[in-house]
């Protein structure tokens, strides 16, 4: 199973075209009805306004959905949704609202608002790759414990919850390939006194750099 990119966390933006006001939403969600859900709350709040636009994709099953509510047809929905398929984004809602301001934008410049509108949200809300990661644990002397931890992100890494004991067990996920590598230079670091074992593998999200 190949790695994929989702939302990291749920972000609100907003901006103003020609007094029309635009609010984004994006959230990481793992099913249409979590969507759904989302798309619904978006439009209880925002009850008095004239549009809550709306868009996600869903790994599981490929679903793709997306909505003008009420936008001239190709102006809001598709260019919300063409931002997360540029970015390879998924599991991902956006619902981008619009307050009107009393001025017409035309196709183009609707067009253009509501991408900015969901452009702007996922920039906010940031992209994690969920991947296979291998866990790997190390015993070792306390001493050694700060640079066994740089040795960490020079792979590539990911630091866990470490354990403190008569020595440190440092956890961490590695990507996978990784995991020799890192055992040989916590070798040489401790003179053969900490090497690391593999104690299993876990799918997660983390931040792309």
């Amino acid at each position: 199973m190949s790695e994929y990119y989702i939302p990291t966390a749920p972000s609100e933006t907003e901006f103003t075209e020609k007094r029309s006001r635009f609010i984004g939403h994006v959230w990481p969600v793992e099913t249409e009805e979590e969507a759904r859900a989302r798309i619904e709350e978006m439009r209880k709040r925002y009850h008095d306004a004239r549009h809550n636009c709306w868009c996600y994709l869903i790994r599981q099953g490929g679903v793709v959905r997306y909505s003008d509510d009420g936008e001239p047809q190709g102006t809001a929905g598709q260019p919300m949704l063409n931002v997360f398929q540029r970015e390879g984004v998924t599991n991902a809602v956006c619902v981008s609202t619009r307050y009107f301001g009393g001025i017409l934008l035309g196709a183009g410049g609707l067009t253009r608002a509501y991408t900015r509108s969901a452009k702007d949200a996922l920039d906010a809300a940031g992209i994690s790759v969920v991947r296979p990661w291998t866990v790997v644990e190390a015993d070792c002397p306390y001493p050694f414990f700060e640079r066994v931890r740089l040795e960490i992100p020079a792979l590539g890494g990911v630091e866990g919850d470490h354990g403190f004991g008569a020595q440190v067990t440092v956890r961490a996920l590695l990507p996978e390939g990784a995991a020799e590598e890192f055992g040989q230079r916590l070798r040489e670091l401790s003179a053969g006194g900490c090497s690391p074992r593999v104690v299993g593998e876990e799918w997660k999200a983390v931040p792309r750099g």
